[in-house]
Parts: structure tokens; sequence; C-alpha cells
């Protein structure tokens, strides 16, 4: 298990969300990212869920009063895997990418077969 900072974690997913692409940002809407401490009890292993409705299911995402999506970032479970800085920096830019994918719509068979599981 990698030791790191709440603060030095959440700086790492603030990283990653500002490396993601214009063009990919720009058709992210009504999502909040949240960071937890640990996966759900049924699942200890996740590492990060997304938690709506994809946009190809969902459509616009504009409606007044809609309430946001969710992608959650469990920080332990990913400390735990990790045994270094580099590897915390890469799971958690696998992580989003990979809940990021399940916004648009894509399952994980085929996020697993692009290289982001």
């Amino acid at each position: 298990m990698f030791e790191m900072s709440n603060e030095d974690f959440d700086a790492v997913v603030a990283g990653v969300l500002d490396r993601i692409p214009a063009e990919v940002g720009a058709r992210l809407r009504n999502i909040a990212f949240v960071i937890e401490d640990e996966a759900p009890a049924h699942d200890p292993h996740l590492l990060g869920h997304y938690d709506g409705i994809p946009i190809t299911a969902y459509g616009d995402r504009a409606a007044i009063g809609a309430l946001p999506d969710k992608i959650t970032i469990y920080r332990k479970p990913i400390l735990r895997m990790c045994e270094s800085a580099d590897q915390v920096v890469e799971e958690i830019a696998v992580t989003v990418i990979h809940e990021i994918g399940h916004y648009f719509g894509i399952e994980d068979d085929r996020l697993h077969e692009l290289g982001w599981a």
C-alpha cells in the first residue's frame, strides 16, 4: 500500500481531470466527481463508480432540475494496490477514463478491449 495524504490524492485526481482533452471535457455535462475513502462493502476492490444514465440513453443533460450524474473515485482501494506515486497517478487516470467511458455509454467489455480497465 502506498501512503499518500488526502490532499495529495485529491490533487492527483484534479490533475487528471485537468488533462482531459477539451473536446471530451466540453461534452461532460451535469456530472459531479467525488472522492470517497472506501468502496462499498459489497465490492471492496472497486476503484471507481459511475452512477447515472449514459448520454447514449439520456440525451440532453441540460434539463432543468436534473440531478447530476456522479463519478466516484475510491481512495483507499487505489492506494492499497499501488506501490509508488507514479502507479497512483496511472491508476487514477485509468479509473477516471474508465468511468467517463461509462458516462458516454461504453460498456466494461469494450473499455477492457481499449485498455481502460
